[in-house]
Order: C-alpha cells, then structure tokens, then sequence
C-alpha cells in the first residue's frame, strides 16, 4: 500500500480522485469504483502497489503494437482489477476479480527495481503496462517506468483511454507509447450497457492529449458483432481520428470471440471487419490492420503511397522487415514507425 498520487480533499475527510475519468468522490473507508484506491483518514492510498497478478515476456505485436520497436520483446505487467466492467473482457480472470467479489488485494510482492532488472536480464526493449487497466496500479507503473528509462528501456501502457488530462501530465516523465482500445466502434450505447461507462467523450480527450504531448499512440477498435459493429459510429470516430488528431496512427480492427458474459454471441465476421478496413482507408488512415484473424493479409505493413509490402507478419511473428532508413525501398515514402 503507498499513498496515491493525483487525488484532493472535497470536504470532511472525503477525497476525488483526479487519475481517471469517473473522477470518484470517495468516503472514508471507502474505495473508487475500481476497488483498489481507498480513502484511508481522509488520504487516498494505493492498495495494490507492487501487487503484480501477471509477469509474462511477449513480443510487442501482442499488444498490439505494429510501429513501435517491431519485432522486439516486452516485458508485460499487471494488477488485479479494472476501473471498467466489460463484459467481454478476455482477461476478465484477473481485471474483473474485485466486481466479481474478491475481498482481498490479490497479487505477488515487486519492486521497481525487480521489475526493471528482469526485463534487462531478458533482453527486453520496453515494459508494458498491460493485460489490466494501468491507470489502476498507476504509482507502480509511474515508480517502475521512471526507473526504467534511466535504464534504457521503454514504457507503454494497453490502456482503456480513460486517463485525465493530470494523469497524462503525470504519465509523460516516463510513458513512451499507448495503445488506445477503444470498445463496439466507440458507441455510446454499447459503452453504457456493456462497459458501465456513461461517457465515451473522455476518450477522445485522452488520445488527443496522449498524442499531443509526445506519446506514442496505436488504437484498437474491437468490433462486437450484432451489438458493438455498428458502421456508424465507426466512420464517426475514424473521420475525428484522421481531422482532429492524425492519419498517421495505425488502427486496428479487432475481431471479437465469445467470452465471459458475451459468451452466447458468435465470432466478428471476417467480412465485416475487411469493410471497415476498406472504410478507414477510404477515409484516409494510412495504415490499418485486422487483428485475431491469423494469417490475413491485413496483418501485415503495406505502404500507404504505392503498396509495398514492407512488414510482412504472421499473428504476432515477423517475417521480414523491408525498410530503409524508415522510408518504403520502392517510393522512398517515409513511414511513421520506430524502429
């Protein structure tokens, strides 16, 4: 347990968390709505610092992250719990255990320090903050990546996108990238009954801001078919990506399978996915892919001037790279990618 960071005092002895966008006001002796920061003698205080539930090496593109370091291998991190209710969570297991009534903080005891010298001495490029929401186990994340850095790694949170604009600040002295997930093509309908969230419009705050100040930003949309696929909501979001932020960031269009309290609901179809793809490059994102369809085409990095093949993948595996100093050998288009 460590006394939490972003957070102030609104009366006697309550508190408001200021580290995501539900912004809880929180009674004594009570928590947030992610049952892990608590309001301890009118102090908010975090209750899973270094209570780590996962401790896994994968390589980057599990996150998914395709043009950031590609190739490379991460060092994967979380506690328990989530500050959303999806009902289609695929690590539900682990993000939803405390809405599923576990009482106790569960989790092995890390430091920072044992962190950042297990990612060294495997050979690690990068610690991600992942499987869970980060913003949950935010100090952790904030105390191991300011450690990290010094070290030379890199830091990247697979976030839910709904940080604040304090915590993005706060994120900034040690985050290097972010993939946004966004939920069901970013409808407000879907968010409300599926996810328990009552406003999606802190999300495209939060990847403006991410983007804006310097963060490296990759977004997932996972397409629920029959409740969450809807087209429309989908060309809006697209359409405000590429005029309000940029037609630079990959986008990946993931395909849903039935699980926890989705799990009557059947796989995304392919085709579905293939028209949203079709859709957000009509509407001018330069590099899309789908994602939980092994060995589609549109796993791999196409350049978006002439179509060269310039990273061909297999799920999570590269094949080949075909770059030269970041530009396509074929057109000489530079291509927004860190390598």
């Amino acid at each position: 347990m460590k006394e939490a960071i972003l957070w102030k005092k609104v009366g006697n002895k309550k508190v408001q968390c200021l580290l995501c966008a539900r912004n809880c006001v929180i009674e004594e002796d009570n928590t947030g709505i992610c049952k892990v920061r608590k309001n301890i003698g009118g102090k908010l205080f975090s209750l899973n610092y270094g209570k780590l539930i996962a401790v896994n090496i994968d390589p980057i593109e599990k996150k998914p992250f395709f043009h950031f370091y590609p190739g490379s291998v991460s060092l994967s991190i979380a506690s328990a719990g989530c500050n959303f209710f999806c009902f289609y969570c695929c690590n539900y297991d682990i993000s939803q255990i405390y809405h599923d009534g576990q009482k106790e903080v569960v989790g092995e005891n890390y430091k920072p320090e044992d962190v950042v010298n297990f990612a060294l001495v495997n050979n690690c490029s990068s610690i991600s903050y992942t499987y869970t929401e980060p913003t949950i186990f935010f100090e952790f994340a904030r105390d191991t990546g300011i450690l990290a850095r010094k070290k030379g790694l890199k830091n990247n949170f697979v976030t839910n996108g709904y940080l604040t604009e304090e915590a993005i600040k706060e994120a900034k002295k040690f985050l290097d990238a972010a993939v946004v997930d966004i939920k069901g093509c970013l409808d407000p309908n879907f968010y409300l009954k599926y996810v328990k969230v009552p406003k999606v419009e802190p999300i495209l705050d939060a990847i403006k801001a991410l983007h804006e100040n310097g963060i490296w930003v990759e977004i997932t949309n996972l397409v629920v078919p029959k409740i969450g696929d809807k087209i429309k909501y989908f060309k809006n979001f697209v359409k405000w990506l590429v005029e309000e932020v940029s037609d630079e960031i990959p986008l990946h269009i993931l395909r849903f399978f039935p699980t926890y309290k989705l799990n009557y609901l059947p796989e995304t179809p392919v085709e579905k996915l293939e028209k949203m793809f079709d859709i957000a490059k009509e509407l001018g994102v330069k590099y899309v892919y789908l994602g939980n369809v092994l060995g589609h085409k549109y796993e791999s990095t196409y350049c978006p001037n002439c179509n060269e093949l310039l990273i061909k993948r297999h799920g999570f595996y590269i094949d080949k790279i075909n770059l030269k100093d970041r530009k396509c050998p074929n057109c000489g288009e530079k291509i927004n990618i860190i390598l």
